[in-house]
């Protein structure tokens, strides 16, 4: 039965099932393995943790249902972005908006604190509207999803109080439109 199954998008599945481990560990050591590695704030630059922490608080989450709201998103899209533009592109994407997203955190918001992968839910959504572009047109789509989304955000950032930083949100999906539209510029130029 097992020899049936394919780990059909590796990156996706790899980075979920970290990010479930990261998940478990902070239960068993009451969040504090989480704020260590997996949550990024502004600390010292002789914090050798500082620099994991950069990318890896994409793998933090707060609690299973922020983990479920992302990963049900991120098992959705990424399979099928993984398959478009490829496992490399897709990891490196991940990687890219993470870093993007941290930085911006440590600048801009210096007590704050980011984790979890909204970032990388809002960089899938945009991105995946490049699926389907061709050349000379845009993808109402694209227009919908950016609208809604990042509307939705720029309005949630303005009006409702919460602890949800909007500005990784809309940076995440910035980062996937630039992304989609740059590995299909890319792909168009190599055919």
């Amino acid at each position: 039965m097992f020899k049936r199954i394919h780990y059909n998008a590796p990156v996706t599945l790899t980075f979920t099932f970290i990010s479930l481990v990261v998940l478990l560990i902070s239960y068993l050591t009451n969040g504090n393995s989480t704020f260590l590695l997996f949550s990024v704030y502004r600390s010292p630059l002789s914090d050798p943790f500082s620099y994991i922490r950069i990318v890896g608080h994409v793998a933090g989450h707060a609690d299973f249902q922020h983990f479920f709201g992302n990963f049900s998103i991120i098992l959705l899209i990424g399979p099928l972005l993984e398959e478009k533009y490829g496992s490399k592109y897709l990891a490196g994407s991940v990687i890219m908006t993470a870093l993007i997203t941290g930085f911006l955190e440590i600048l801009l918001f210096p007590n704050g604190l980011l984790l979890g992968a909204s970032g990388i839910v809002f960089m899938m959504i945009l991105m995946s509207s490049f699926t389907n572009f061709k050349k000379g047109l845009v993808p109402l789509s694209l227009i919908i999803v950016a609208c809604l989304y990042l509307g939705q955000e720029i309005f949630n950032g303005i009006f409702v109080e919460d602890n949800i930083s909007q500005l990784t949100h809309i940076i995440g999906g910035l980062s996937g439109a630039a992304l989609g539209y740059f590995f299909y510029t890319k792909k168009e130029t190599s055919i």
